[in-house]
């Protein structure tokens, strides 16, 4: 795997192609979920993107502290279906948080997680800090993350 972080204007145009197509691929086709992906906040994020050798294998955007919460937020935490099963979602979260650590020192970051995947962000030192919500029909919880 080749990891790249990126801000908006680094990205090159095929690589933000690819990251909306992965980001559409799974958010709004394979989950059924109709809502606006583009969201304003893709301008401020660091992007990180997992290739395996040319695909775009794993996507994150990192976006900083005050612009969806508070503290420092990862989100759109997406694998390709294609590249499953293989430790990315892992690799891409712990490539995040040492990007996170590296550029903002150890604040807290958030994450709205899928209720489903509670227990893998928990593995990965994130705790649940609120109750069970919905976000585009789908169960979430705030779910936070502290350097120790």
């Amino acid at each position: 795997m080749i990891w790249l972080n990126k801000t908006f204007d680094e990205l090159t145009s095929d690589e933000l192609y690819e990251l909306l197509n992965l980001r559409s691929e799974v958010f709004v086709v394979e989950q059924d979920c109709i809502y606006n992906d583009m969201d304003g906040f893709d301008k401020d994020a660091i992007h990180v993107l997992g290739f395996d050798k040319t695909h775009l294998a794993a996507y994150a955007r990192i976006l900083p502290p005050g612009t969806r919460y508070k503290n420092i937020s990862i989100g759109r935490v997406v694998v390709d279906p294609k590249s499953r099963g293989k430790s990315l979602g892992k690799q891409l979260m712990k490539q995040s948080i040492e990007l996170v650590k590296t550029t903002w020192g150890k604040l807290p970051v958030n994450i709205s997680a899928q209720l489903h995947l509670e227990k893998f962000y928990a593995d990965l030192g994130f705790r649940t800090v609120s109750d069970i919500y919905l976000e585009d029909g789908i169960p979430h919880l705030k779910m936070e993350y502290s350097f120790r």
